[in-house]
């Protein structure tokens, strides 16, 4: 395994930091990008193994490493946090893959990360991506509607104890033909049933089934 850590300068200059994970030994074709939850990082279980299931394939994984459960951020709004958002996730794209490019993407983003994908899905470069939302924040009008009108070949999972469902917006999306869903009952914002840790196991073996069929 190679392993390439580095950071860059994100917004109000806050250094965010990445990682970059390679299996193949020659340049793989495909990137897989990791946007974590705000306290969900890239080593729990959705993240974790849906990056396995991609280096397994052979492709390169980059993790982006924001920190947003950090007190700098404890006073943001929305729109602030967004624009943060918007702001590490683009420079560290962009100073990971300055020389490097591939032919195919996977997007991958959880809860907050969610944010990141509502950006990400507008930019040329990934037109062509495929695009997973795990536990989407459907309350925030800006995901819901790139949800919505995403181009992208796209996977969501989300439980219906997740305070992040909406019931109606989640209806709403089945609009999108290019939008697959899965509404997992009792599971929580983690996809995790609150007292049954054997269930909740099973619940990751099949998202992580479906994921790798995606």
């Amino acid at each position: 395994m190679k392993i390439m850590a580095d950071c860059v300068q994100g917004y109000k200059d806050r250094k965010i930091s990445y990682t970059l994970l390679s299996k193949a030994e020659s340049n793989s074709s495909g990137l897989a990008i990791i946007f974590p939850g705000q306290g969900y990082t890239a080593q729990a279980p959705l993240l974790y193994y849906s990056m396995g299931i991609y280096l397994n394939q052979n492709y390169d994984v980059l993790q982006v490493n924001y920190q947003y459960n950090d007190p700098f951020y404890r006073e943001f709004g929305f729109d602030e946090m967004a624009e943060a958002i918007r702001t590490d996730v683009g420079a560290v794209i962009d100073h990971a893959l300055q020389n490097a490019s591939y032919d195919d993407y996977i997007l991958i983003g959880k809860s907050i990360g969610t944010i990141a994908l509502g950006f990400e899905v507008q930019r040329d470069l990934f037109r062509k991506a495929k695009v997973i939302w795990f536990t989407p924040l459907l309350g925030r009008d800006f995901v819901w509607n790139a949800m919505m009108h995403s181009k992208q070949r796209s996977l969501c999972f989300i439980g219906d104890n997740d305070s992040c469902y909406i019931e109606e917006r989640f209806q709403q999306l089945r609009a999108n033909p290019n939008l697959l869903l899965r509404l997992i009952p009792g599971v929580n914002h983690g996809l995790e049933y609150e007292t049954d840790l054997f269930a909740s196991m099973d619940v990751l073996k099949q998202v992580m089934k479906e994921v790798e069929a995606f």
